[in-house]
């Protein structure tokens, strides 16, 4: 099915490549109708209580999010004013000043000093606004935008909602950025790697498409974080471009066997398919180890990914070899020398002093095993953001003016007795770091008479059952001290009513960060298993993949151990998504020497010279599939003023240069040592012993035994067929050597 399926894309090219072209359009459509999620928070578990919590805010309340206008210098009749056009914002479903609790006919000095502190600080006044709508909906961002355009400069608006508003703002210019520099760095990449100056754009058009595709079947799911459209473009272009530089020399091996370069391409097809599809496990494996995290916000990440990686492997199956047909006499006229040197005199150096090199591999687990559980994590997600932007300076005058670091919205029943919510309340303002508490209960109990309390502050504070109380914090969120102040809170509100809910952003964050322990340690356990298993079946073996496991996991405890050596605090998504995806996507990197290992091997080389070939083959298609990843986050990492995002890219960056390091470096030797130990534990390791002594007499005529496994990019490589090594046109004859492997490769897939 395979060969002719090969031999079907390859007759028609220019129909395969308009059909590719026709497909951008249902994609370009989906990707347009596919929403972003701005709020991290929404991807918590919908069983914790924070989360219920934030569901009632929504609805009854109508409150579903909350923000804080700062007035300053400004009489206030200004402020009422702008507090009635507030009001009639599309969006916004209530918004209280100190007037809208007691009337601004009431002089300041009698009003109850618990509301003054929280309403007034010096010059300045603050009202309080909540939106119908989550703070991430089209709605919350179109009514924040409009109450900016009512204000002045004297004004400042904060809260949560309003940090989502900018995060928006800023990821709207920024993507394109990104995208724009991780293709021209990767092109860059691509062109001091390759053997041709065209060969990389065609490349990069095969893969542009099957982002497209990958984007606009995120449709299905109906929105994805604002995270995961940063960097699943960048990613999927990083992880997947080395299946198409294995399908390109694996073609150009096959044009030395083969008049047409249409039958070629087709041989090429039906060669890769199995080695690309099996290749692809890995990664995918890697990218749905995500989606077991309790915080959603994997699943997100890892089914589009998962989903990017696959599509990847169909365009270069599908798309790919038209493309290469096409642009094939282009590609030969562009070609020139690699530059990329022979590293054989290292790996000669390398597997010679392996007594060194193992001990270097052992002494680095230690330490950086040991540092990267202790690197300092960050979970207020506003710390991402740069601190001159105007919803971060809003933020900070709260917290120095008016005491209000973070907000708690405590939801109890409605039919608690006076008595029983005046000891509450009374427990809740004891507890340190409590600022100040607005409640309908409380605002009664101020002194203001019942009939003064407008219906719509009333409504707000007290609805389909439940009653609503602010509590106002000095402690900021994701701190030791706003967790234990929320753990207090939680004792007071259960002693006075087993039903009651504590929600808000500093809630939400604790439960974040509680999941995300959690998280960090499934994950990986998953992905290490899932990638164990697989390469134990591709190598028939229970030691190997013990070893390349290993290896790449030290390439991720440097990874994530240097900013403990360097005292940087990342984002709490880091550890988690940069575990499966440099694991999942780095692999290959040790599948592809080991399987070249074995193949010497079982061509009759010993262990040393074995893993010094494995090596000098391998080093090349390493050092390309690493440097395109590294130009492609490295962009990110550089353009981006979204710290969260520009920390992941930064770190998987520095993780690909690292497991090609790690691989080029140190498995070689390892290797070599383990061998035997291999032997022992596989199937069908090496070649098998001399043959037979009635055998003996027969020439030696026959071909080596087959590889039982084939990784991608382990072809031996060859020069275009259409040029020599200085660009003269020549013919391409195969050696005997490699007319008994084709011989013998044809015979294995004929079996």
């Amino acid at each position: 099915m395979i060969h002719k399926l090969a031999r079907a894309l390859t007759r028609k090219p220019r129909l395969i490549a308009f059909l590719a072209v026709l497909l951008l359009i249902p994609s370009a459509i989906g990707m347009a109708a596919t929403k972003i999620n701005y709020d991290l928070l929404t991807y918590l578990p919908e069983e914790m209580d924070s989360s219920q919590g934030m569901e009632l805010l929504e609805e009854p309340f109508h409150m579903a999010a909350t923000s804080m206008l700062i007035v300053e210098d400004m009489p206030a009749d200004y402020t009422n004013r702008l507090l009635r056009d507030i009001q009639n914002v599309p969006g916004v479903s209530s918004a209280i000043w100190l007037s809208s609790l007691v009337g601004i006919q009431i002089p300041t000095d009698m009003i109850p000093a618990d509301f003054r502190e929280m309403f007034f600080s010096g010059q300045g006044t603050m009202m309080i606004i909540q939106y119908e709508q989550p703070g991430a909906s089209e709605e919350t961002m179109a009514a924040i935008d409009q109450i900016r355009s009512l204000c002045n400069k004297n004004c400042f608006l904060a809260g949560f909602s309003v940090a989502l508003k900018d995060t928006k703002d800023l990821a709207d210019r920024e993507i394109p950025i990104y995208v724009g520099l991780a293709v021209l760095l990767a092109l860059g990449a691509m062109l001091l790697t390759l053997e041709s100056t065209v060969l990389p754009f065609a490349f990069l058009l095969c893969i542009g498409m099957a982002i497209l595709y990958n984007f606009g079947t995120n449709i299905f799911k109906g929105e994805i974080s604002f995270i995961t459209q940063a960097i699943a473009a960048v990613l999927q272009l990083g992880v997947t471009m080395d299946y198409s530089i294995f399908l390109y020399r694996r073609y150009v091996e096959e044009c030395a066997h083969h008049a047409d370069k249409r039958d070629a391409m087709a041989a090429a097809v039906e060669a890769a398919f199995a080695s690309l599809s099996g290749s692809s496990l890995t990664t995918v494996a890697g990218f749905v180890a995500l989606c077991f995290m309790r915080l959603t916000l994997g699943r997100d990440i890892g089914i589009v990914m998962a989903k990017g990686v696959v599509l990847g492997v169909l365009s270069v199956i599908f798309v790919l070899p038209s493309m290469l047909l096409l642009f094939d006499s282009k590609i030969a006229k562009h070609r020139h020398r690699e530059l990329i040197p022979s590293m054989e005199k290292l790996n000669r150096h390398i597997v010679q002093k392996r007594g060194v090199y193992i001990a270097i591999f052992l002494l680095l687990f230690l330490p950086f095993s040991v540092a990267q559980n202790m690197t300092e994590v960050y979970y207020k997600l506003d710390q991402s953001l740069p601190r001159d932007m105007a919803s971060i300076v809003a933020n900070e005058k709260l917290k120095d003016e008016y005491d209000m670091a973070s907000s708690h919205f405590i939801l109890v029943r409605d039919d608690l007795s006076s008595q029983e919510l005046s000891a509450m309340e009374r427990e809740i303002q004891a507890v340190d770091g409590v600022t100040s508490l607005v409640s309908y209960h409380s605002i009664l109990g101020s002194g203001i008479p019942d009939f003064f309390v407008p219906d719509e502050v009333r409504s707000m504070l007290k609805t389909g059952g439940w009653q609503m109380m602010m509590v106002n914090s000095e402690y900021t969120t994701a701190t030791d001290e706003v967790a234990q102040q929320l753990a207090e809170l939680q004792a007071i509100v259960k002693s006075h009513d087993e039903s009651g809910i504590i929600t808000g952003e500093a809630a939400l964050t604790n439960d974040l960060i509680e999941t995300s322990a959690v998280d960090f340690k499934t994950t990986n356990y998953i992905s290490i298993a899932a990638i164990f298993l697989i390469i134990a079946i591709v190598f028939k073996s229970l030691s190997v993949p013990v070893v390349l496991v290993a290896a790449i996991e030290l390439a991720i405890f440097i990874n994530q151990g240097i900013p403990y050596f360097t005292g940087t605090v990342i984002p709490f998504v880091s550890p988690t998504i940069i575990g499966c995806i440099q694991l999942g996507a780095t692999v290959d990197y040790a599948i592809l020497m080991t399987t070249r290992f074995q193949e010497e091997l079982r061509a009759g080389k010993d262990r040393k010279e074995a893993a010094i070939a494995a090596a000098t083959s391998s080093d090349s298609s390493i050092l390309t599939s690493a440097l395109v990843l590294f130009a492609a986050t490295l962009g990110v990492s550089v353009a981006s003023d979204i710290e969260i995002i520009g920390s992941i890219c930064s770190m998987l960056a520095r993780g690909a240069l690292i497991s090609a390091a790690v691989i080029i470096l140190l498995l070689p030797p390892v290797l070599c040592v383990c061998e035997p130990v291999f032997h022992r534990t596989s199937i069908g390791w090496r070649k098998p012993k001399p043959v037979p002594a009635e055998s003996a007499a027969l020439p030696e005529t026959a071909a080596p035994e087959a590889p039982k496994a084939a990784a991608p990019r382990a072809e031996k490589r060859h020069p275009h067929p259409h040029f020599g090594r200085k660009g003269k046109s020549s013919e391409s004859v195969p050696d005997e050597q490699e007319t008994a492997e084709r011989r013998e490769t044809a015979g294995s897939r004929k079996a």
